[in-house]
């Protein structure tokens, strides 16, 4: 699947983010991908509430129509008092914003290209426009589009607003030195309540990019006290990630193990033939696939092949799951992979493990947070999203918990630990849950062997030290 990216320059982005306010924008549509049809476009772009239209000519001119209107092939002539067109000249300081005609449509909601009147895109399934000055809106044909009606790309974002601040943050954090000091502490002093297992584990799972290996690096590196970039991570289409790994931390350089280990894998994707196999997926939580095992998304691990655990014991088995999600994407999960999701949750669940969600690369989601990271339990945008995706993956708003790990800085900085740390010491309360939630016939016999939890492997026979005599 090719990687789908704006081609709005930071500039062209700024411009045309100032004629809509404080607003995220999601690349819905590319032609240059998805086909210059009209069929493509409203495959990908109806019923998506506003967006904005980005055509692209040789001239060097972004320009388009911004909606807060749905498209759903109705045949009506729509209305919108919001609409305008717009456009984004290369030598241009300022973009150009034309409003409707009074008392006219917007846009007349057929099965073709995007009609506005003034300006009609795709029209005849190509790479061009009709211009039309003085048909619902009004302008100069060189000021629009430089009079060249020929397409080099044409794109479709969703409009989403990001909302205020709230008077109150909907959770409580204290941002302190102290608070940051106790956080580490806890979790260096975690005791797993099952005295034969020694660490909690904890396996991140999402798509591809959402972050799992750039999470444990910056957990690795708050415990070691620089950056560091042990997992590979990169921002690549398809994941970095293909072997399973199991990451241990340690308490700065040469110091001692914490008691936790961060599995990563391969990242999901849609479809059934690339990324992470389910099959896989589940038998990793079990136990029974080995670090640095070489993950492959068409052939599943099988009980004969030497990656396979047979014996695979608590020590082997995930104790949490933490679904990782990036933030800035939550609007364009595809009902393909939330029913992946759906799926693994399933299996996770008659696992009995317990599961947390972590929302990554708020700052990159919310410019209120990217100013000011304390302000991430104070943002709209950043709630709404925690509860579109309690909803979306049936998992309470309590196991949402909104991280920035780190990217491009170069030094550790005590609001980021605060939000990692507190993630990690979620991971551990619920780690908690999963080994209360063991049935342990006997107490004292776990003092002798380890505790089996995959149900298709044999439990060994006790010694002759722990066994009754009749």
């Amino acid at each position: 699947m090719p990687v789908v990216t704006s081609s709005l320059s930071e500039d062209q982005q700024k411009k045309l983010l100032s004629l809509l306010g404080h607003v995220r924008i999601h690349l819905l549509y590319k032609a240059s991908v998805h086909g210059f049809t009209a069929l493509a476009f409203h495959n990908r772009c109806d019923i998506q509430g506003p967006t904005v239209i980005v055509a692209y000519n040789a001239g060097g001119f972004v320009f388009g129509a911004y909606t807060s209107q749905d498209y759903t092939q109705s045949g009506a002539k729509v209305s919108d008092e919001e609409a305008f067109l717009y456009s984004i000249s290369a030598g241009g300081s300022k973009p150009l914003r034309v409003a409707g005609i009074n008392r006219q449509c917007a846009f007349t909601d057929e099965a073709t290209g995007p009609n506005y009147g003034a300006l009609v895109f795709l029209h005849e399934n190509v790479a061009k426009i009709v211009s039309n000055p003085g048909e619902n809106f009004t302008f100069q044909a060189a000021e629009m589009h430089g009079e060249d009606l020929a397409l080099t790309e044409f794109e479709v974002y969703r409009v989403e607003g990001l909302g205020d601040l709230l008077a109150k943050p909907w959770r409580n954090i204290r941002w302190t030195a102290e608070r940051r000091q106790q956080l580490m502490k806890d979790i260096q002093n975690y005791d797993p309540e099952i005295k034969t297992v020694q660490q909690a584990r904890v396996a991140l799972v999402g798509s591809v990019g959402a972050g799992k290996s750039t999470f444990f690096n910056s957990v690795n590196s708050v415990f070691r006290g620089n950056m560091t970039s042990q997992a590979i991570a990169g921002t690549a289409g398809k994941s970095v990630t293909t072997q399973f790994r199991t990451y241990t931390i340690k308490a700065g350089k040469g110091g001692g193990i914490v008691p936790l280990i961060l599995c990563d894998t391969m990242g999901l994707e849609e479809n059934a033939e690339a990324g992470l196999n389910i099959e896989d997926l589940v038998n990793i939580f079990k136990g029974h696939i080995k670090d640095r095992y070489q993950l492959n998304p068409l052939t599943p691990l099988q009980m004969d092949s030497p990656g396979f655990k047979k014996q695979a014991t608590l020590n082997d088995a995930i104790h949490c799951v933490a679904y990782v999600v990036d933030t800035c994407k939550v609007s364009l999960l595809t009902q393909k992979m939330l029913d992946k999701f759906a799926d693994i949750r399933k299996k996770t669940n008659n696992l009995g493990i317990p599961q947390i969600l972590l929302m990554t690369k708020v700052d990159e989601a919310c410019p209120l947070v990217a100013g000011d990271l304390k302000n991430v339990y104070r943002s709209v945008y950043i709630q709404r999203k925690a509860r579109e995706l309690s909803e979306f993956f049936g998992i309470p708003l309590s196991c949402v918990l909104p991280v920035k790990s780190y990217s491009d800085e170069l030094e550790l900085d005590q609001d980021i630990d605060i939000l990692l740390l507190t993630a990690v010491q979620q991971m551990l309360n619920y780690t908690d849950s999963f080994f209360e939630n063991q049935v342990i016939e006997d107490r004292e016999a776990v003092d002798h062997q380890e505790l089996y939890r995959s149900n298709d492997v044999t439990r060994p026979v006790l010694s002759q030290k722990t066994k009754h005599h009749v």
